[in-house]
């Protein structure tokens, strides 16, 4: 219920007249603007206008690459990077939008020297290259605008480790096992990384989107890793990782201290489908003269296992909620270090 309905019950409720109505009115805020407004809007605008800039001078560069010589493409880039990376340094109250401007030309650049020197370099190679070089970068800046976008660059470089590590396919067979246990758990290492501990958070200052990016790509990366270990005769144990791992997410997630509703109910979900197809695979293969019967098995098993789920998600979220305010939910955002906007103003 909302601030004006909520008046309008009170109104009703206790028959107030007019006058008595519209001072109750008057003691509402929805007249004013939001308190935190300013400082979201103004940073958001300056995310924004990154972003365009970036993507503008993405846009030059690319209707003038046919004039430019190999050594001019590649002094425009760096020089680039330098300027953005320079900018971010000097001046505080453009660190994070800079930021993001440096971080997407070191990505570009690494694209072009991949591209011009073919030095047989893995595209993983490339990636790690460039997640490693602009951590300082998202350290220094201390905002999800940065750390998002870090995250998903070293995710990417962690799962083409993994194929490049698995004959260049996006295979799952049990002798790659060790290669997947250690892409997992990177990804969740990412994922930990990100959490609203205070240890981590005086270094990294990463907030909630890092964190559920984070946890998003890491759960996708289990649940389709684990699910092809279904296809195999006997079951690869990639199966049993997905399982064990995802598990162990959820039971983090729920604790007091790093509870997140989206992250435990993102694993929650990789949960249920790894335990339904594989209760699909036991049921179908022991009904396949019954298909019919064993659909309607697994659908009913499907159906009473996601009932249960979110049973107790609702109820772990109530008990954390009856605890207190510790989850990075209810913790306020923590880019709000020196050198932002409206410190500066």
């Amino acid at each position: 219920m909302n601030l004006r309905t909520a008046w309008l019950a009170l109104v009703q409720h206790h028959a107030l007249d007019r006058p008595t109505a519209l001072q109750l009115e008057s003691l509402a805020p929805w007249h004013e603007p939001p308190p935190q407004l300013q400082r979201h809007l103004w940073r958001t605008v300056a995310v924004l206008a990154a972003a365009l800039g970036g993507l503008g001078i993405v846009m030059w560069i690319a209707s003038n690459w046919d004039t430019l010589g190999r050594p001019a493409r590649f002094a425009l880039l760096q020089g680039f990077v330098a300027v953005m990376y320079a900018g971010a340094l000097w001046r505080a109250a453009a660190r994070v939008p800079l930021g993001i401007l440096a971080l997407l030309g070191t990505g570009a650049l690494f694209a072009y020297f991949g591209q011009t020197y073919q030095t047989g370099a893995d595209p993983w190679q490339l990636f790690a290259w460039w997640a490693v070089l602009t951590l300082p970068l998202a350290i220094a800046g201390r905002s999800d605008a940065l750390w998002a976008p870090w995250v998903l660059v070293a995710t990417t470089g962690i799962a083409l480790w993994a194929q490049a590590h698995t004959g260049h396919r996006w295979r799952v067979l049990p002798q790659d096992l060790g290669v997947h246990l250690l892409a997992l758990s990177a990804a969740l290492g990412v994922t930990a990384a990100m959490l609203p501990l205070p240890a981590l958070q005086r270094v990294t200052g990463a907030g909630l989107w890092s964190l559920r990016t984070a946890g998003a790509l890491a759960i996708t990366l289990v649940t389709t890793t684990a699910l092809p270990a279904l296809f195999h005769s006997p079951v690869a144990p990639h199966y049993a990782l997905g399982l064990l791992l995802l598990a162990g997410t959820a039971g983090v997630a729920g604790q007091r201290r790093c509870f997140d509703l989206f992250l435990l109910s993102a694993a929650t979900l990789g949960l249920n489908v790894l335990q339904v197809t594989g209760l699909a695979r036991l049921i179908l293969e022991g009904s396949r003269s019954d298909l019919l019967g064993g659909l309607l098995m697994v659908g009913l098993l499907a159906a009473g296992l996601l009932a249960g789920s979110v049973q107790l998600v609702m109820r772990v979220a109530r008990h954390a909620q009856a605890l207190g305010p510790q989850s990075p939910s209810a913790q306020p955002h923590v880019d709000a270090q020196p050198g932002t906007t409206e410190d500066n103003a």
